[in-house]
């Protein structure tokens, strides 16, 4: 087995320092191969029910069933919210496909896949601009696809999962100083996920300021100027619709705002703030720097072994392939910093500052540990070489521990939860059949969770649901409070006539009852404990032994029940309300 490790080793990597057009070949191949056997464990989940859908895509990709039935969803705010905030590109896209007669909620499971593909060529691309070893983006492309298939960005299939590609595609044109791709990816940036477009400005910024301390081993050309100088342009032509269109829903909350509402508190619908610092500022998924660590490689913390292999690059032969390129990624990492300081600043107007450090950390992780682990196993397997025959357990240990670096890349998935990319499963196929059998302007009122999930499998309006209470947008928000505030007070009130008002105001058809949602401990539980100064009245009243209409009417009323959930015609309520 020693007299093969020379072999071995230069067949790896010594003669990847030399690659042919094949040997590229091969290891690309492997990379789609692998994106293709995660991104298709993740399609395969995401088709196993009719009622299987990503969290996410519940408020993104609901309302555009409307590109196939013009008719549903009328005159429903949730749909129009949504529908406004989604960027132009992504739902050209989604339209486009609908034309051709693609259901829009099919398209966000397929989409992703094609995402992580594209994806995939382009890490495998940007990594060998940085080491030039088919290896190298082999390992990169495959440490990527294992951190977006246990994130749920990209198997959202709404905008955040375009950040991946665009990104990455970006960062290839911008190593390559390709102008007119690079200018191209930026304009769709900006047509898909404009919080990219910042980013992307930000490092053609730092490339130019090469132009402006004139460092002699940093050269910057004619053709860096036009990059840089047109990439800002185009940069800045696409974000100003965004910066400077007021919103159909108001503007966006403030940082004084937000501070006062629950909804921003810790257990909130959009929690953000937390008496934990070290949290709100490093692991957030909305405040902090970092990614999750509970959803990373190990391996990946291999690229903090980077700066000392350049240190030490005497007892890594490898790093005299790095190319100075690899600065990208110091570069990429402070522009994040900058960008994500700037976001907490002006809190809400640039949306959330995590969006600016953690996709790019990502990328940049799986960059770095890629280069990181290949030099190491190059080492290791220099050192197993360099033994004696006499030596027979120093060529082990580097065999082996190449070895096990090499397993534990492949075989991550199977030590964790994998695929995690947060999809939802529908419990009450019945329920979502009985549903969209009735008129396509029916609308629901329900505080139960299941209602979030009524326009994606149902294709109907709800009047509330916890899904859809993103306080971001204070004209969207105070129109979801206020109807949310209606279902409690009619839901709950013993009186007639507050039934009749909150029915005839907002044409409601039908309500939804969970089977307890007259407990006294109900909403205690329930995600609408954030309106407290509506909830505790409601709750003290229950206590007395009050009886809400609806409570009282649940069996006369009564059109469909399963061992969960109850609907009741809201004419009914009336009728017999009236003559009771």
């Amino acid at each position: 087995m020693y007299d093969r490790l020379p072999q071995l080793h230069k067949g790896l990597i010594t003669q990847a320092t030399r690659p042919t057009q094949g040997w590229y070949v091969l290891w690309l191949v492997l990379s789609f191969l692998m994106a293709l056997l995660l991104g298709g464990l993740v399609l395969y989940q995401s088709l196993d029910s009719a009622y299987v859908i990503q969290d996410d895509a519940r408020q993104h990709v609901f309302w555009m069933r409307r590109f196939l039935d013009a008719d549903l969803f009328p005159n429903d705010v949730i749909a129009d919210y949504f529908q406004s905030v989604a960027p132009g590109g992504y739902t050209a896209l989604y339209r486009g496909a609908a034309e051709l007669g693609l259901d829009p909620v099919l398209l966000s499971k397929i989409v992703p896949l094609i995402l992580g593909l594209i994806t995939t060529g382009y890490c495998f691309g940007i990594c060998l601009e940085l080491l030039p070893l088919p290896v190298a983006g082999f390992t990169a492309s495959l440490l990527l696809n294992q951190i977006i298939w246990t994130h749920d960005d990209v198997a959202s299939g709404t905008p955040r999962a375009f950040v991946y590609p665009l990104f990455t595609a970006f960062l290839y044109y911008l190593l390559k100083r390709s102008l007119v791709p690079c200018w191209i990816t930026i304009i769709l940036q900006g047509l898909f996920y404009p919080q990219t477009v910042l980013l992307s400005a930000g490092l053609l910024a730092v490339q130019g300021l090469r132009w402006w301390l004139r460092v002699p081993q940093w050269p910057f050309t004619r053709r860096d100027a036009w990059l840089c100088g047109v990439g800002i342009g185009i940069a800045i032509a696409v974000t100003l619709p965004y910066l400077l269109s007021p919103s159909d829903y108001g503007p966006v909350v403030s940082l004084a705002e937000a501070r006062r509402l629950p909804e921003f508190q810790a257990g909130g619908r959009a929690e953000f703030f937390r008496d934990n610092s070290v949290q709100f500022w490093l692991w957030d998924g909305r405040s902090g720097i970092l990614p999750r660590a509970d959803r990373l490689s190990p391996l990946l913390y291999a690229a903090l072994l980077l700066p000392l292999m350049a240190w030490r690059s005497r007892w890594f032969p490898l790093c005299q392939h790095i190319q100075p390129k690899v600065v990208i990624l110091v570069q990429m990492l402070g522009v994040s910093l900058v960008w994500y300081g700037l976001a907490h600043l002006l809190l809400y107007r640039l949306h959330l500052p995590s969006r600016y450090t953690q996709h790019t950390l990502r990328i940049g992780l799986a960059l770095a540990a890629a280069i990181a682990l290949i030099t190491l196993i190059d080492a290791l397997l220099h050192w197993a070489e360099q033994a004696h025959r006499q030596q027979r357990l120093r060529s082990h240990v580097g065999v082996i521990a190449s070895g096990a670096i090499a397993l534990a890349l492949l075989l991550f998935p199977l030590w964790v939860q994998f695929p995690r990319v947060g999809y939802v499963t529908g419990a009450y196929p019945d329920l979502y059949t009985f549903f969209s059998q009735q008129p396509a302007d029916t609308m629901i009122a329900s505080i139960a969770d299941e209602a979030s999930n009524l326009p994606s499998f149902s294709q109907r309006s709800v009047l509330t649901a916890r899904e859809y209470g993103i306080p971001y947008h204070t004209g969207y928000y105070d129109q979801f409070v206020e109807r949310t505030t209606a279902v409690l007070q009619a839901q709950y009130s013993d009186d007639l006539d507050t039934v009749r008002t909150v029915t005839q105001t907002y044409g409601i058809d039908f309500w939804l009852l969970d089977r307890h949602a007259f407990q006294a401990d109900y909403l205690r539980r329930s995600w609408v404990w954030q309106y407290d100064d509506v909830v505790y009245p409601i709750q003290r009243s229950l206590r007395r032994g009050s009886r809400p209409i609806l409570k009282t009417l649940h069996q006369t009323c009564l059109v469909f029940e399963n061992s969960s959930l109850l609907v009741l015609d809201a004419a009914c309520v009336l009728e017999q309300g009236d003559s009771t």
